[in-house]
């Protein structure tokens, strides 16, 4: 609940404001305390506490039921709740951004349970590693400190390997090279890894301005454009391992002059510009990536049509399509751009 405060003048040049008792109490704040400052863009003025202890560490606990009936239907065998059901219980409360989650289970894990945890939380969560376990009682702490990786590095990260991917996926269907493809799969791991590491923290900057500005957000709006952007990549990502598994189940290899080939050349531009755009933030030139995203789109419709029928066209209609939602994925990037380049609101 808000509440209105006179400024008043007090020895003659200092403006003094009084602090609501109930929001003094609720930080922990004693006479003598300090606060944090912090003015906005938009005229207003952020008052922290700066009582937290720099270290301290949120925790949680998730009592898993294995046994999970859903209201409203009738079992003659309630479902079970599977390994992976439990992590996406465990995923929530890492982007939620809890360092210590204590995940407990009156049924007990199975060993297969806490390997599947494991590994999954090695492979798609960054910093979470387990740090306790027992048969009924899993806990795992985030090691990352915020300050190692800011969204800026994580982007770029993940958008040097989406680079890598596309590139590698079409060197793959010219050479017809299922190993690659195979290793393109896997690598889409790292980028969901990174994926779910920027969701934590824009999480965690609009939750914590001064957290924020640690991690390269300028304000606050920003966090909304990062979180369709980075939804974006991820999407990317998804579509170049759609690539490569239906590069694996070609039968044929694609010709060497294949019109393909200048299509995924195109759609690979067109993603590294606008990923240059979060950058320089030039609408005219966003404007530019997003005609062209479009362009390589119906291209590819064209593309399709005049295909000749043959025993990989099934293969060959996934992968162009895959290459057109890559190029408009790109196209909403760049339009990002463009709405995170206006300036504030002025008060």
């Amino acid at each position: 609940m808000s509440e209105r405060r006179k400024v008043q003048l007090t020895g003659g040049s200092t403006f003094i404001v009084s602090l609501p008792i109930n929001w003094v109490r609720g930080a922990g704040l004693e006479a003598g305390d300090s606060v944090i400052l912090a003015p906005q863009n938009n005229s207003s003025l952020l008052i922290s506490s700066d009582t937290l202890n720099k270290n301290q560490r949120y925790e949680t606990k998730i009592e898993i039921n294995r046994l999970v009936p859903k209201k409203g239907k009738m079992y003659n065998q309630p479902p079970i709740a599977e390994p992976e059901d439990i992590f996406r219980i465990l995923i929530s409360h890492y982007l939620a951004g809890y360092d210590i989650i204590k995940m407990e289970s009156k049924e007990g894990f199975s060993a297969a349970d806490r390997k599947f945890i494991k590994d999954a939380s090695r492979k798609r969560l960054v910093g979470l590693e387990v740090v306790e376990e027992s048969h009924h009682e899993l806990v795992l702490q985030s090691l990352l400190n915020y300050r190692d990786l800011s969204l800026h590095r994580a982007l770029q990260n993940m958008s040097g390997l989406l680079t890598s991917m596309l590139s590698d996926i079409m060197d793959a269907i010219e050479k017809n090279d299922k190993e690659v493809a195979q290793d393109i799969i896997l690598r889409d791991n790292e980028i969901d890894r990174f994926y779910l590491l920027t969701v934590r923290q824009l999480k965690a900057a609009i939750e914590d301005r001064n957290l924020s500005e640690k991690i390269g957000i300028e304000r606050p709006r920003e966090c909304l454009g990062y979180r369709i952007v980075t939804k974006s990549m991820e999407r990317i990502g998804d579509h170049a391992v759609r690539i490569a598994k239906n590069l694996i189940e070609m039968e044929n290899e694609v010709e060497p002059d294949d019109p393909i080939f200048k299509m995924a050349e195109d759609v690979q531009t067109i993603f590294k510009q606008s990923m240059a755009l979060l950058t320089n933030l030039d609408p005219m030139e966003a404007n530019m990536v997003i005609k062209n995203a479009k362009k390589i789109s119906r291209e590819g419709t064209a593309l399709y049509k005049n295909k000749q029928v043959d025993t990989n066209s099934h293969q060959f209609g996934f992968i162009v399509e895959s290459l057109q939602r890559i190029a408009e994925y790109s196209g909403d990037i760049a339009e990002i751009s463009i709405n995170m380049s206006t300036k504030d609101l002025k008060t």
